[in-house]
């Protein structure tokens, strides 16, 4: 399994729309092949941002891929018009070592 991380930073004005927007994208990549479930995070932030953390699970190296190359930039470039200036982002890659269940 691979774990797709995706930071946001967002503006506090425009924090609501935004997060209604992010239910509903993150519902759009999730309906794409590879994907087998979502978490979204809200992280501490500066005064006047607000901070989600997106979790996207994978099936695999090749599904990130295939993402990366066909659904990537359409989906990224929809936010950007939306709220342009008004967040950033910032995405890492892990691979699942070991999952561990509780005692």
């Amino acid at each position: 399994m691979i774990l797709y991380e995706v930071r946001l930073d967002v503006d506090a004005a425009v924090a609501s729309e935004y997060r209604d927007w992010l239910g509903a994208h993150v519902r759009e990549i999730l309906a794409l092949p590879g994907f087998v479930c979502a978490d979204i995070l809200s992280e501490p932030r500066a005064a006047g941002r607000v901070g989600w953390c997106v979790h996207y699970w994978l099936r695999d190296q090749t599904a990130l891929d295939a993402y990366l190359r066909d659904h990537a930039p359409r989906l990224r470039a929809d936010g950007l018009a939306r709220f342009p200036g008004r967040f950033s982002g910032e995405r890492r890659v892990l691979a699942l070592d070991e999952r561990l269940p509780s005692p």
